[in-house]
């Protein structure tokens, strides 16, 4: 039985389910779900550290700097939460060893949060000269010092979806349409405006999976171990998205309805209330800024002068790979930066 038809049939028993039960059926669904059978990074969609190795080098150098700026502590974790095909944190640490030396090498312990065992295959892979601990959640990271890097992960976090009908607000869901197929519509019973909507917003979308991040982050900084969190996604910074769940299959934006488990279902991050979470839970927000603006203060051009001069061959390929993550047109000013650290700590370079 496929996940579609298992989806179904838990419909037809239980009546419609919220979108974001939905997503995360969809995507992580130990059984058929996107992320556990069949993730399509390079296919369905690419990433930035799979366009430009720019990417993960300048984020090894961040690390690294975020190590000294804790005081070089002799055991740290750096963890990378969504790690896909490995190759950002490849990257990242080729360019950590040079800057950071052996001191850095000795003290790092390398934990990648990942549940999907596809995915952890291909890691182990690429990265096992780093001997890799995993971790299916940021709780299970082991209780030291810690860095951690995230891209395009908080964007895969099931959504709730609130829409408006007249003076009433209404969770939206997926049911079945009068031929069985799957189908959005809305619950019928009405509810409050939800945490940042705007009076004139016909939809909102809330993630609550951040405020289980959140919670972590500061039971981690309670414990009293310093940390660093930098989360780089694409959404709104000071806004609640509205309606804004897609499906990517083949590079082709489809339905997201279309197949679920075969595609991958994104939405829009709310920073602004990411900022809000982790300042109320007593933790500092750095940013959130453009992404473009973050990686030129980490040395973007620098860095891409430096590939160009010693790769002339290939020069305008890595020119135009790296320009795509810098320019504003690009994913320069849709993604966005932003670092939630322990109080106390020195402002994370880049910002």
């Amino acid at each position: 039985m496929t996940l579609k038809e298992r989806l179904i049939r838990l419909i037809e028993t239980g009546g419609p389910i919220p979108v974001s039960t939905y997503m995360q059926l969809a995507l992580h669904d130990r059984q058929d779900g996107y992320y556990a059978t069949r993730p399509g990074l390079g296919r369905d969609f690419i990433t930035a550290p799979e366009t430009s190795q720019v990417f993960g080098e300048l984020l090894g150098l961040w690390a690294v700097h975020e190590w000294q700026a804790m005081g070089s502590p002799d055991a740290f974790c750096l963890v990378e939460i969504g790690p896909g095909r490995g190759v950002l944190m490849q990257d990242a640490l080729r360019m950590a060893f040079v800057a950071g030396g052996k001191p850095f090498a000795d003290a790092m312990q390398l934990v990648l949060v990942e549940a999907s065992p596809a995915l952890r295959d291909v890691q182990v892979e690429r990265l096992a000269i780093y001997e890799p601990q995993f971790a299916e959640q940021a709780s299970e990271v082991p209780d030291l010092p810690t860095i951690i890097l995230a891209n395009e992960y908080l964007d895969c976090l099931p959504a709730r979806q609130f829409r408006r009908d007249g003076e009433e607000w209404h969770e939206c869901v997926v049911g079945l349409d009068t031929d069985g197929a799957l189908a959005f519509g809305l619950a019928a019973d009405g509810r409050a405006a939800p945490e940042g909507a705007a009076k004139s917003a016909p939809c909102v979308e809330v993630q609550t999976g951040l405020d289980i991040l959140i919670a972590e982050l500061a039971t981690r900084a309670a414990n009293g171990a310093p940390v660093h969190a930098l989360f780089i996604d694409y959404g709104p910074a000071d806004a609640a998205p509205g309606d804004s769940l897609r499906a990517f299959k083949d590079g082709v934006q489809v339905s997201p309805l279309h197949a679920p488990g075969e595609t991958d279902l994104t939405v829009d991050v709310d920073f602004g209330r990411l900022k809000r979470l982790a300042e109320s839970a007593g933790l500092d927000v750095t940013g959130p800024v453009p992404q473009g603006m973050f990686l030129l203060g980490l040395g973007a051009q620098a860095r891409l002068n430096q590939l160009v001069k010693a790769n002339e061959d290939d020069g305008d390929v890595i020119f135009s790979a790296a320009q795509r993550l810098i320019d504003p047109k690009d994913m320069g000013e849709r993604f966005k930066a932003i670092c939630i650290s322990s109080k106390g700590l020195p402002k994370p370079a880049g910002f």
